[in-house]
């Protein structure tokens, strides 16, 4: 009998924490051997205006055409932030995917969390290859020759093999 219990508070559980499609589509994302950009943000947001009107996001994504960007408007109430993408040429690219979290704004259902990992300011950049999260710049606007440097130290082996240990 409490086998049976536990199986029904595991599939509740389960059910109040199930993915969005949005979500589902960043969890493939980052599985994927691509090199793969996931970038938080939502058009309200000054810091995330800011990087759209510096022209970085644009040049990255043009200078990196190998590499998959995920926009994702997270805290805009279900919106994709579509137009403003638009308006700085970064929608219609062809390695870039716009995504949405379906929830609030503001309160307690606010995402919180994607991926496993904390959201708790935008705009916010995570860098991943087959499957392993490289960077993650979580506070804030992004300084792009930074981010260019990241995206070619993510493509590089990640390897300490050979080296001596500590003594």
């Amino acid at each position: 009998m409490w086998i049976l219990r536990l199986s029904i508070l595991l599939l509740a559980v389960a059910t109040l924490r199930a993915e969005s499609p949005g979500e589902q589509s960043v969890l493939a994302a980052i599985k994927s051997p691509d090199l793969t950009v996931i970038h938080l943000w939502a058009p309200w947001c000054s810091n995330c205006q800011a990087e759209l009107k510096s022209g970085g996001w644009l040049k990255i994504i043009k200078d990196n055409p190998q590499v998959k960007f995920y926009f994702v408007s997270v805290w805009n109430n279900g919106e994709d932030g579509r137009a403003m993408l638009k308006k700085f040429n970064i929608a219609d690219q062809p390695n870039v995917t716009i995504l949405a979290d379906p929830g609030p704004r503001r309160g307690e259902n606010k995402i919180n969390q994607l991926a496993g990992l904390p959201v708790s300011w935008i705009p916010t950049t995570w860098i991943y290859k087959d499957g392993d999260l490289r960077y993650a710049l979580n506070y804030g606007e992004v300084r792009f020759p930074v981010l260019q440097q990241f995206l070619e130290d993510s493509e590089s082996e990640w390897s300490h093999k050979g080296e001596p240990p500590i003594q």
